[in-house]
Formats: structure tokens, sequence, C-alpha cells
């Protein structure tokens, strides 16, 4: 009996643990079962969102870039096909191998090496790395031609910028490059491998507009993200054309003519509507190099070229205006009651002033001079006088009306204001109270006055105008999905000089070019109907010592070039019918002798051009300019 007795024991204990075992595994299944039902139907969405990103890669493609066209529709700016070598680590053997049998086909420098190697470092081992770019057809074809001997390199196509016209519009359009780490927005677009902002010029006022929309394409990828396939692609949209109102033409040929000099800056403007027909600086650069890749000797010869070749000089070079500001002091006179005929002054050559001489520049003097005499002449005693009587202040406000002492808003980055002179300028910036030989020194266009070459052309452009607030401007228009909209103007106000001063100005500035005893009768322009009307100016760079001018030896040209006096000439034409204003000004140049014959001939081409007159492109809608918002 004992035995049976055990035996019931040892199968009820067998029971037990069955059962116990079964329970816990329908528990496990139930819990599987559940967990699978959380995933495959509470969560199947969630799920299946991370599965499909997963599997789809969704890829941003560079716009392309809109192009710069001036006032006829000629390209300045455009995109050519750009072929470039790439290699794929995962697909050679030996990248050093690779990058040395590609450098027998095309030049690799040390620091290609060495980039190449960083890249690769930093990219996974499928993702394509640049070699080289901007390569020429024929190292394209001995490199497909030896694709055998080159595992994982092979040929891209992109696109870059390309500036038919090179140095001649560098300064007007600037230039592309790379995006740097402080440019980057959080846009996604300025991240993308080789993708180009502007950096100065039209380029950089309208990048915003010429970028354009980028594109998508959408890759199926496996689980270590490599391309499978391209599913669907959209390419985005291309950005506007910007159309300016340069003429490419007339804009070579002030370019060519600045070149005969080491350094000089010009402007030609429409006196009608403020456009901007020439803007030329010399020397200049060439903006396709930027897009070429500039080696570090190539960048530190163009920063450390003491003629700043990367300055726009027309817009950020500042200059004494010598005595192209004499017809500013003219109006401030006039308008304190100071008449062109009712005031003669007597110039012996020079002017006391307490203890000091201030000379004029023609040593025996000009004698007895009215307003008018005094600008043909260029007398400084004149001006010397009237500007005692009128004060600094009154000239600033006069001067402030024309253009100067401010920004004239040229859609350009860089613009610079200069510096006209008050009392009260002079005891916040320099903390000392105004001097009145300090006076007599601005109403010849030194001491703290400064301009640009704009400001100077658009004084000019008022003046011709009769007295209109002319603003300059460099963009007519653009064109987007096949439309053209142009840049409204709003009419010019006007600056509320009488016309009786302002006729003479222009008899005094009539004189100057075309009376025999004018300071630029010898640059006058002889063809009938193109006559202009100008003024000259000379801009000393250093003050001429009593000693020195008791010798008279120390002429501009027996000096160091740096140490000659900046030259200078405004001038606007045809005299009788104003059309164009134009300024010159040629740094070091020895005085105005250097640069009124560049601003003849400037004007000379361009009346014979015509820019304004000519067939221009026709645009449909028009908006007001004040509608448009560049990205300065």
């Amino acid at each position: 009996m004992p035995m049976v007795h055990e035996d019931q024991d040892r199968h009820k204990g067998f029971t037990r643990r069955v059962l116990m075992l079964t329970c816990g595994k329908a528990a496990l299944l139930s819990a599987l079962v559940g967990r699978m039902y959380y995933l495959q139907v509470v969560e199947a969405e969630k799920y299946t969102t991370l599965a499909e990103d997963n599997r789809i890669n969704l890829r941003l493609l560079p716009p392309r870039r809109g192009k710069i066209l001036d006032r006829f529709g000629l390209e300045l700016a455009n995109n050519q096909q750009n072929f470039r070598v790439v290699v794929v680590r995962e697909q050679t053997p030996d990248l050093t191998v690779t990058l040395d049998a590609l450098s027998k086909l095309i030049h690799l420098s040390e620091h290609d090496y060495k980039r190449i190697l960083r890249d690769v470092k930093r990219k996974r081992a499928f993702v394509p790395v640049t070699v080289k770019d901007n390569l020429r057809w024929d190292q394209v074809s001995s490199i497909e031609v030896n694709s055998a001997d080159l595992p994982g390199a092979s040929i891209e196509v992109g696109e870059t910028r390309f500036y038919p016209y090179g140095a001649d519009m560098s300064h007007v359009l600037g230039y592309v490059s790379s995006v740097s780490e402080r440019e980057l927005t959080g846009d996604p677009l300025l991240e993308l491998p080789g993708f180009r902002i502007g950096k100065s010029g039209v380029e950089k006022y309208h990048d915003s507009d010429m970028r354009g929309k980028a594109g998508t394409s959408e890759f199926e990828v496996n689980a270590y993200g490599r391309v499978i396939r391209e599913l669907s692609r959209n390419e985005g949209g291309s950005g506007r054309e910007m159309i300016l109102t340069v003429d490419a033409g007339l804009q070579t040929f002030v370019q060519q003519r600045l070149m005969s000099e080491q350094s000089a800056a010009s402007v030609v403007i429409d006196i009608e509507n403020g456009d901007v027909l020439a803007m030329g600086s010399v020397p200049s650069y060439d903006p396709s190099a930027f897009n070429l890749g500039l080696s570090n000797k190539q960048w530190n010869g163009l920063i450390n070229n003491p003629l700043t070749p990367l300055t726009n000089k027309a817009i950020a070079g500042t200059y004494a205006p010598g005595s192209t500001f004499k017809m500013i002091v003219a109006l401030a006179a006039m308008k304190e009651g100071i008449g062109a005929h009712s005031h003669p002054v007597y110039c012996p050559g020079f002017m006391k002033l307490g203890n000091a001489r201030f000379h004029c520049w023609k040593r025996g003097g000009h004698g007895t001079v009215n307003m008018i005499e005094g600008l043909q002449h260029s007398c400084d005693v004149f001006f010397y006088d009237v500007a005692r009587r009128v004060g600094v202040d009154k000239i600033a406000e006069m001067a402030n009306k024309f253009g100067l002492g401010h920004k004239v808003g040229i859609d350009l980055p860089g613009e610079r204001s200069g510096v006209i002179p008050t009392k009260a300028w002079k005891l916040a910036n320099i903390g000392e109270p105004w001097q009145g030989g300090e006076t007599l020194v601005t109403s010849i266009g030194q001491g703290f006055v400064l301009t640009t070459p704009l400001q100077l052309a658009v004084m000019v452009a008022r003046i011709a105008s009769g007295g209109k607030k002319v603003m300059p401007r460099l963009t007519r228009g653009y064109r987007e999905d096949g439309k053209s909209v142009a840049y409204g103007v709003d009419a010019f106000e006007d600056l509320g000089i009488p016309q009786e001063h302002m006729r003479m100005i222009h008899q005094g500035m009539d004189a100057v070019s075309n009376n025999p005893r004018g300071t630029a009768y010898k640059y006058r322009l002889k063809e009938e109907g193109w006559e202009l009307a100008g003024k000259t100016g000379t801009a000393q760079v250093r003050r001429i010592t009593l000693a020195e001018r008791q010798a008279g030896v120390f002429k501009n040209e027996d000096l160091p070039w740096r140490r000659r006096d900046h030259g200078l000439f405004v001038a606007y034409a045809p005299v009788h019918n104003p059309r164009y204003a134009c300024a010159v000004i040629v740094e070091h140049g020895g005085g105005s002798k250097s640069a009124a014959p560049i601003a003849r001939d400037i004007l000379r081409e361009t009346q014979r051009r015509d820019p304004a007159r000519a067939a221009a492109i026709s645009f449909g809608t028009e908006i007001k300019v004040n509608d448009v918002a560049g990205d300065s």
C-alpha cells in the first residue's frame, strides 16, 4: 500500500508542475500576442511611418541661379555646365592609388590631396567626394577613357557661375562663392555641398531673388542608407533673372578707358530716371576666379594689393572733392543773397585770415571775378570769401540736398556715406570747436569733406536736371516665369532751388568747358550738339609746405605716385538738353588734367551709343520700386 500512495503523490506533483508550466507558457504566449497586437495594430501607423522614413530619403536639389542681364538683354552672368570628377571610397581598393592615377590626368596639388582625404574621413564610405571640378572637355575624355584604371572615380555634371564680361563687370556684378559657417541661417539649401551665394555686388544684393526654389528627389535606400533607386523628382524653380540699367557696351568702354590709370573710378547716370548706365572701378578682378577656386597666394594677392582691386571705388572710395564742390558753395551763397553778378571779389592769389594765408591755385591771382567767372577759372579766393560770409553749416545744408554727406541709396551693398562737416559734427567727432580757417578749406572741397564718385555723379545729375532730386538705381526689373516686370520710378521731387540760381551754375559749368579761358576748355567736346558742361577738381593728398611753395620745384609729376594729388572731373551733356551726368576720380593723377579727358571720352561714347534712347527690354507689369525689397 505504501507504494501505491507514493505513486499517487508523484502523479499529483507531476500534474501540478505540468499545469503550472502550461499556465506559464500560456501567459507568455498571451503577453507575446498582446505585444504583437500592440505593435501591429495599436502602434501600426507610428511604425509604418518609421519604416517608410528608413526606406525613403528626401534629398534637396539645388535650383538654377537666375541670370543677370543688361538693359538690352545681354547676359552679364549666367550658368555653364560644369564637369567634375568624384571618388567613392568603398568602390576603390586603395584611395591613394586612385588619386595618384588621377593626378597623371589632371593636376592635383598637395592642398587638393589634403582636402580630399579630409572629406573622405568625414563622409560615409559610399558618399561621393569631389576631387576636382571645372574640368575641361579633354580632361573629362581622358578620365572616361582610363576609367578601368580608376576604380571608384567617375564624372558628374553640375553648373557653375560664369561672367562673360570678366573684370569689366566685376564691381557691378560681384561674385558668388561657397557658404561660410557664419552665413548659415538654418536654410537647408545653404548646407548643400557646393552651393554658392552672392558675396558682393548685384549677386549679393539680389541673392535671395536669384537663388530660386530648391527641388526634391526621393530615393529608396537600404538599411545602411545606400541609394537603391530614385522614386520621384521635382526640379524646383529657377531664380529670377535680374535686369540692370547698365549698358554692357558702355560699361566695357568706361572700364577700359579707366585702365589707362593705376587707380580710378567713374559713374555715368541717366538724368531723367536715375539709371546707372556704367560704373567703373580700376583695378578690377575676374569674378569667375572665385568659382574656379582661388589659391591662398591668389587670395592674398588680392587682399594685400595696395590698390584694393576688391573695392568698388565708385561707391566705397571716399575722396576730397576738390573744386568740384564749388557749385555747392555757390548755391549756398545765392540762397543767402550773394548774387552771381552783385558780389565781385578781388583775387590777388591769396586771402589772409588772422595770421594765416590761404592761397589760390593761381599764384598771381585772377583779379576781380564774379560767381560765374569764379567757377570758370576755379578761383579759390572767390569761394573763400563767399564761404566765410555764408558759414559752414549753410554750405553743409546745401550739400546734403545734392546727395553729399549721406548714402544716396544705390541698390548695391557696401556704399559709404562720405563726410560733409558742420560745427556740431566736428565737436561730436573730434571734440574741438570749429575754426574759421576750416570753413575756407571746406569751400574748395578739402579738409574734412569726403565724397564718393557716385555721390558726385548724383550731385551733377541734380544740377543738370534743374534741381530735381535724381535718385540712382542699378536694377530696372526682373524676369520670372516668362514675364518681365519693371520696377517703377516715382517722379523726382523738386529740391526747391530757384531756377535763376540753377541757370547761374549751368552758365558757370558751361564756361569751364566751352569758354577759351575756362579751366577745361582743352578737354571740351567739339562735336556740335554734344558739348559738355563740367567742373575740374584737384584734391591734395598732402599739404604743400611754405618752403616747397617758395621753391616751386615740387610739381606733381616730380613726386612719388602716392604723394601726387587726386584728379577729379564732373560733367553733364549735352549742354542745352542735359541727359547724361558723369563723374571721374583718378587717384594720384596729379590733378584734373588726368580726369577731364577720361570724362570727355566717356560722355562722347555715351552720346554716340545713346543708351537712354536705344531700344531696350520691353516690360509688361510695372511695380513701384519702393515695393521691391533688395537683399542688402
